[in-house]
């Protein structure tokens, strides 16, 4: 539920125009309260998890671990992620591709997928308190956007992590922005699918950008949902950019923003 409460504002007499109504400002302050609560209540999740999985044995373990905790964070800011086409998601290797728009977003796909996925992440999350050791914990491989050569060494441990049948979630725009839009794909994650001939399965992630935009410091109130589209396999196309392509397309088609590149 939205707390923006916008009813018109009252002359107070003569001379006196209220411009901000007590409902607006009561909106606002509710919406504050929100914010704080949902870092309060990440705090109260992540803290006791990082402690867990300091003696919690085996990567799968942790990421089960990882995957309760994901949702039970979201349950608790009201912000329950919907699913739908988890049936798409093959048993063996593959790549899930997601569109990036907000920090929420690695929190919500770890509640939405199966406890299986490592995670592409940006090499700053690395240095993060708390959540790089979170996430090396998870066995998640991190990835510098400014190196060429650090993205081609990711790239190549992509296509060897595949190729032993592992399962990846890449978010290929590399970061995000204040204009709403998908942005221009890096092309590692799809040279390393279609070399590998993993399938590559789309997911789209809606409410993210509304409930924590970039720049914004408090987490607002509002619906989360994730849509799984139908795998693409590799072997269906004549090349990565073709596959990149098609990906793309899947994306555009359920996320409802324009395509920025």
């Amino acid at each position: 539920m939205w707390f923006d409460l916008r009813q018109p504002a009252r002359r107070a007499g003569p001379g006196f125009d209220i411009t901000v109504s007590g409902a607006a400002w009561l909106g606002r302050c509710l919406n504050v309260l929100y914010g704080v609560y949902a870092w309060l209540a990440l705090l109260v999740i992540a803290i006791p998890v990082a402690v867990a999985f300091l003696v919690t044995p085996g990567v799968s373990r942790r990421r089960r671990l990882a995957h309760w905790a994901a949702k039970a964070f979201l349950a608790a800011i009201g912000s329950r992620v919907h699913v739908t086409g988890l049936k798409f998601l093959e048993a063996g290797p593959c790549v899930v591709v997601a569109n990036h728009a907000s920090y929420l977003d690695g929190i919500i796909l770890t509640a939405a997928l199966p406890p299986r996925f490592s995670f592409l992440v940006k090499h700053e999350m690395a240095a993060v308190p708390i959540a790089g050791f979170v996430l090396r914990r998870l066995g998640s491989e991190f990835v510098d956007r400014e190196n060429a050569g650090h993205r081609h060494r990711t790239a190549r441990r992509l296509l060897a992590g595949t190729s032993n049948g592992d399962a990846f979630v890449v978010f290929p725009e590399g970061t995000f922005d204040r204009p709403i839009g998908l942005r221009r794909f890096q092309r590692g994650a799809f040279l390393a699918a279609w070399r590998g001939k993993s399938a590559v399965v789309p997911a789209v992630i809606r409410g993210a950008r509304r409930k924590l935009p970039a720049a914004a410091w408090l987490p607002a109130p509002g619906p989360l949902a994730v849509t799984i589209s139908a795998p693409l396999p590799a072997r269906a196309y004549p090349d990565a950019m073709a596959l990149l392509a098609a990906t793309r397309a899947a994306l555009l088609a359920h996320l409802e923003e324009p395509d920025l590149a």
